[in-house]
This record gives structure tokens, sequence and C-alpha cells, in this order.
């Protein structure tokens, strides 16, 4: 099954969200202890460098990723405002597929996912092919790339033609990409919307093994 980000309705999404409130502002944390910051999409919009380095500390050990604006802009700015604003910091490997890939980016605040479901980018046009290591946005067809991305643990240029446009590749630690803990492989998959409704207390329970990032930051 090809790396699909399952949205939450948006109806559905908009009556949680102004449910639950939005805590406003930039404070730092909301009531619920949810990063105020990541609750509005719409400020997050800076330009990416030509060329820059994320780096990510998990539970499993650091890897680095190396992004091209040139392969895909769209691609290359989002994911540069969501590390910069520190969106991956507690997220969840929750797809881990041995010889396909490694896909994360659900926040693990619900009241995040619910302001992120439809901040949608537009698409590329495809540069780069899915070789092993390379970074993608995750979709559920055109324009419905949010937040959602995998790594290709080997060479998946079978989702080109899909419409998968990656923007950088793993440069440093793919040995730590690889052995993040594979073991329930498609199953949280299947309970996407789930996990963007309770994030983190749902995966703990139902899925305690798997491992997740610690820290997203740019730079090498």
């Amino acid at each position: 099954m090809p790396p699909v980000r399952t949205p939450l309705p948006s109806l559905l999404a908009a009556v949680l969200f102004l449910t639950a409130g939005c805590g406003g502002g930039h404070g730092t944390t909301t009531s619920s202890g949810t990063p105020a910051r990541l609750l509005h999409p719409e400020r997050l919009h800076a330009t990416a460098p030509a060329l820059f380095d994320a780096t990510f500390k998990t539970t499993k050990g650091r890897f680095v990723v190396s992004v091209h604006r040139a392969w895909s802009p769209q691609g290359a700015d989002r994911f540069y405002n969501l590390v910069k604003a520190q969106f991956y910091d507690g997220v969840a490997f929750f797809r881990v597929v041995p010889d396909f890939v490694v896909q994360f980016g659900i926040s693990p605040y619900p009241q995040v996912s619910r302001a992120w479901v439809d901040a949608v980018i537009p698409d590329d046009p495809h540069k780069e092919s899915n070789k092993p290591g390379t970074i993608t946005f995750a979709t559920s067809g055109p324009r419905t790339r949010t937040t959602q991305v995998f790594v290709n643990l080997v060479d998946n240029s079978r989702l080109d033609a899909q419409g998968f446009t990656p923007f950088g590749k793993v440069t440093k630690g793919m040995a730590v990409v690889e052995r993040l803990f594979s073991g329930y492989r498609d199953q949280p998959t299947q309970l996407q919307p789930q996990i963007e409704n309770e994030g983190n207390a749902f995966l703990e329970k139902k899925f305690p093994k798997l491992d997740h990032i610690v820290s997203a930051r740019i730079g090498s």
C-alpha cells in the first residue's frame, strides 16, 4: 500500500477543533500542554534555504536529512517550517515496513492534528526518484500534503508516477532509520484517524514499542 496520509474529515475536524479551542496566541503552551506555536499553520511560511540539513534525534539514535529545495520547493518549505517550529518533537514512527518505508508526521497533540488537517501545500512537479534514503511527503491524492513524510528504505521508484515527490535524502544515520521498531508494520497505518484524534496517548496504549523522535532541529 502506498504511503497514504489519511486526513480527518474536514467537517469533523472543524467541529472538534472548535470544541477543544485553539489556545490562542504565540504562548508556549495551552492549558492542555499543547505547543501554541503549532496551532497556526498560516504563520509558518518561511522560505527554506536552497540546501539545508535537519538533524533528528530518535530513541534509536540520530540521522540527518539533507533537503534540496530545487527538488520540491513547496515540500522543502513546509518541511523547513515544521522542523524549525519543532513540530516533529515527540512524533512516533507509526509505520515501519521493512523493504518499503518508514513513515511519520502525526502530531502527539490532537489539537495540533486538527489545526493542520486542511493546511495543504500545492503539489510540486516530479524531479527526483524515490530511491533508497530519499524522503517524501505522504499524500492521499493531489494537493493533500500536510505534515506526514516517509523515508524510502529501498528503491520505490514505482511511486514516482503516483505523485510522491522527494524533497531530500538521509545523508547520515540511515542505519538508525533501518533499525527503528518494525514489529507492528502496517497495523498503526490503518488507524490514522484514531492516532490524530487521540495523539500519542493512543499509540502508547495500543503500540507501546514504537520508536519516536526526541527532537528535530535545523542543522547537522
